[in-house]
């Protein structure tokens, strides 16, 4: 591709597992796309526990780069990932749309919020497998 492919992370708050896809997104994918998440609502704060929890597993502080953003503040974007929001996530123009069908761990102990991060981390890693080969 002659641009940097562009993919977005949709939920309905933005607060937790769509933070966490962008942050990792970041961190292991930065060569090959750019990661932007956002929801249809928005919070004050992201997700106390996904915060601690990055910070403790990858020394990554979402809350000094990131914030709960609408869809609205997106750049126009080549790929469109839903969490699993169990709704119907609006319409964003995309090339490429998946749901990865991830429960919210909101409200669960920790080995909830980990599990879902090591899964985010998987599709991450498996997202950018596939654009750079061309898989999508």
């Amino acid at each position: 591709m002659d641009k940097k492919t562009k993919a977005a992370f949709i939920c309905v708050h933005n607060s937790c597992r769509s933070q966490i896809a962008e942050a990792l997104g970041k961190y292991l994918a930065a060569d090959v796309f750019e990661s932007y998440s956002a929801g249809t609502e928005t919070v004050p704060q992201i997700n106390s526990d996904a915060v601690r929890l990055m910070k403790q597993l990858y020394g990554i502080d979402m809350e000094l780069t990131q914030r709960s953003k609408l869809l609205s503040e997106l750049p126009p974007v080549d790929i469109v990932v839903t969490m699993g929001c169990n709704v119907n996530c609006p319409y964003l123009p995309c090339i490429h749309r998946e749901d990865w069908g991830l429960d919210d761990p909101t409200g669960s102990e920790d080995e909830a919020f980990i599990q879902t991060i090591r899964t985010i981390h998987e599709k991450i890693i498996s997202l950018k497998y596939r654009i750079e080969n061309e898989h999508l």
